[in-house]
């Protein structure tokens, strides 16, 4: 699988799966948009197995979005590797639980929860990535 480079204004309404278009991993302000293939297939395998929308909060992420919404200098987003996300009606822990079992012994995953310790949060969220190494946290 590759990391593909698309235009917002010509192909945002490109579809990736059955479930995912190309406008749903852009970044505000930039027409490119980077987005590994491997993501899409494990955002689409989460669709399929929740049975449920999979709605995508921060896709790709060009450097001055990264640095304004104060994701790491090397955050998995600006390769277009990583999505936030969170699927419909289905709490955080469960999305990730699922998302473990799809990324053994590599990549991403972050939890945010909604939840007494983050208030103001107005839904939680899942980040997952495509990294060569295995890297788990919660936020």
């Amino acid at each position: 699988m590759a990391i593909k480079e698309y235009s917002l204004r010509r192909e945002g309404a490109r579809s990736l799966s059955p479930s995912f278009k190309v406008r749903e991993f852009a970044c505000k302000g930039s027409d490119v948009v980077l987005i590994d293939e491997e993501l899409v297939v494990l955002l689409q395998c989460i669709r399929e197995h929740f049975g449920k929308p999979v709605h995508i909060t921060s896709g790709y992420r060009t450097a001055a979005h990264n640095a304004a919404v104060g994701g790491s200098k090397s955050s998995q987003h600006l390769l277009g590797r990583a999505a936030d996300f969170y699927v419909e009606g289905v709490d955080v822990a469960t999305v990730a639980t699922y998302a473990e079992t799809l990324l053994l012994s590599r990549g991403g995953i972050g939890r945010y929860p909604k939840d007494a310790a983050h208030p103001k949060r107005s839904t939680g969220w899942v980040h997952i990535d495509t990294r060569a190494g295995k890297s788990r946290w919660s936020m």
